[in-house]
């Protein structure tokens, strides 16, 4: 079953607690048993529909950061999250219910953190999607950055790495040193030992085997896109 028909159906609500499991049950139209912590379980399924439920809540909550409510923001997410036509009118139901939940972002943020490492890569992934989400509409807002800021904070970035996330999104486009993180003063091998790494911890197989569902593997194959045409710009002007 994909993960729309997972957690539009209704057959999540039952696994989860905290805000994460109570809006799946407002979806579904009933209560969620708590049968477990309000965390969640380890279970992988757990994590894609928490994975799954964090974009969508911490995304529609962030339409309201800047007081503009847009239809862009779930254009955005189509860009990057494969919707089949089915689903896209129950998923836009999920969107505004998400927004509407009286659960404040900082607990959307904070249960689905719980579930993973601090800076885990598929968290990095989600902040990703959610910079792509808020620049929808023309520039990311001072208060969608604050937002953003805060969010990362809870995912366990600090200020550097925000900033890093923050330069690659911006509207004027990032260089290829911010989108790999180097200063451009590093040597070659500082400079392909970090591709690697960016390679390997960023490769859509390693998120879905760490608990992102396989309908986002489109917004994950671009930001390798993203990565790997950095390297390979800055090894032509290398000579590499």
């Amino acid at each position: 079953m994909s993960i729309w028909g997972i957690i539009i159906g209704g057959t999540a609500g039952f696994a989860l607690g905290g805000p994460i499991g109570g809006l799946l049950g407002a979806v579904a139209g009933h209560a969620v048993e708590k049968r477990i912590g309000p965390n969640g379980s380890d279970s992988q399924a757990t994590k894609r529909v928490a994975f799954t439920v964090a974009v969508i809540a911490l995304s529609a909550k962030m339409a309201k950061a800047d007081g503009i409510v847009s239809r862009d923001e779930i254009a955005a997410f189509r860009e990057r999250v494969h919707i089949p036509p089915s689903e896209v009118k129950q998923v836009g139901k999920f969107w505004d219910l998400a927004r509407q939940t009286p659960a404040g972002y900082e607990d959307y943020a904070n249960q689905v953190a719980h579930l993973f490492p601090a800076r885990a890569p598929i968290l990095e992934q989600l902040l990703d999607l959610l910079f792509h989400i808020a620049k929808s509409d023309g520039d990311i807002t001072a208060p969608e950055q604050n937002y953003l800021h805060h969010v990362a904070r809870i995912f366990g970035f600090d200020d550097n790495e925000f900033d890093r996330l923050l330069a690659i999104h911006r509207s004027s486009g990032p260089s290829a040193y911010e989108i790999l993180g180097v200063s451009a003063d590093c040597d070659n091998q500082t400079l392909a030992r970090r591709w690697k790494e960016l390679v390997r911890t960023h490769h859509p197989d390693k998120l879905i085997a760490d608990g992102m569902p396989e309908e986002f593997v489109a917004a994950a194959n671009d930001r390798l896109a993203r990565i790997n045409a950095a390297y390979d710009a800055l090894a032509r002007q290398r000579g590499l």
